[in-house]
């Protein structure tokens, strides 16, 4: 069944019931990889995954929680509900809403957070997975029903290449823990100040320079400005956009952009143009990029 908007609206009234909450009040928040609901009068955010081919990832991310928790790093926690639930073949994992006011998380909060991140002790019985930079990637293309088979197959091709350009690369730094997902977005600046992490079903181990690339590629982007990047590769120490393996990190991630938006184009016009748009660029490297953020 497609995961369409309303689609995740019965899973969530599905999951409201079994777990004992009131949803009456639910508003969507996301619709992308996963659905994100909240439920303001429970204080809750359900999350919805898109199929049970992703269950070991909805666990981990219930494990990443509570280990992060343990570490004294402030991220996104469970209800002691049993999680994950299974819902109408979908994950589904259950949230307390982070109180704050809207304000932003920083670069600089990012640079931090994923500095003391990367410095954190991995226990084996955490069981992270290696690093699947190009994870989702080729199902979501040849799942998708919105290309066609030329356009299929160029998706493909380069999928492949930039996962035998991914294996040559070598890293400068230290694998470690890391986020998988990156961005500023996945920050929550709370009404205490407290600077919390968010959306861990990527956690993996694996190079920190691909948690570094997220930011590096939205600057590239125009998605911020030039000082604002440098002040975040100063916190964090490192930048990435000087070391000689950034261009694969980056063809990859703007593969894995366009794949990603790719999934909803049925859901809004201007995600359907955007999706072309970034769709064109990916078969015409040399064309400047106009990408919206999404």
């Amino acid at each position: 069944m497609p995961f369409t908007s309303q689609e995740a609206l019965a899973t969530l009234r599905e999951a409201c019931q079994a777990a004992g909450l009131a949803g009456e009040d639910a508003r969507l928040i996301r619709l992308g990889e996963n659905a994100l609901f909240v439920l303001a009068a429970e204080h809750v955010v359900v999350r919805i995954a898109r199929s049970l081919d992703v269950i070991d990832d909805a666990r981990k991310e219930v494990a990443v929680s509570a280990w992060l928790h343990d570490q004294g790093v402030p991220a996104a926690r469970t209800t002691d509900h049993e999680q994950p639930l299974v819902v109408r073949g979908k994950p589904v994992t259950l949230w307390h809403l982070i109180a704050n006011d809207g304000s932003p998380a920083s670069l600089v909060d990012l640079a931090a957070v994923l500095r003391a991140l990367h410095q954190l002790p991995v226990p084996a019985d955490l069981a992270l997975p290696k690093l699947d930079i190009l994870g989702r990637v080729s199902e979501r293309i040849s799942g998708a029903d919105v290309l066609s088979d030329d356009e299929r197959q160029f998706l493909l091709g380069r999928y492949q290449e930039l996962r035998t350009a991914y294996e040559s690369l070598k890293f400068p730094l230290a694998s470690c823990a890391v986020h998988g997902d990156a961005h500023s977005d996945n920050l929550i600046k709370a009404s205490d100040g407290s600077i919390v992490l968010i959306d861990l079903e990527r956690f993996a181990f694996g190079p920190p320079e691909t948690d570094l690339t997220v930011t590096a590629i939205e600057h590239t982007l125009g998605w911020g400005t030039r000082a604002e990047y440098d002040q975040f590769a100063e916190r964090y120490g490192f930048d990435v956009l000087m070391w000689e393996g950034y261009p694969v990190l980056k063809d990859i991630n703007e593969l894995k952009m366009t794949t990603w938006l790719m999934q909803n184009v049925s859901e809004d016009e201007a995600i359907a143009r955007e999706f072309r748009n970034r769709l064109f660029c990916l078969q015409n490297p040399a064309e400047l990029r106009r990408w919206r953020a999404f």
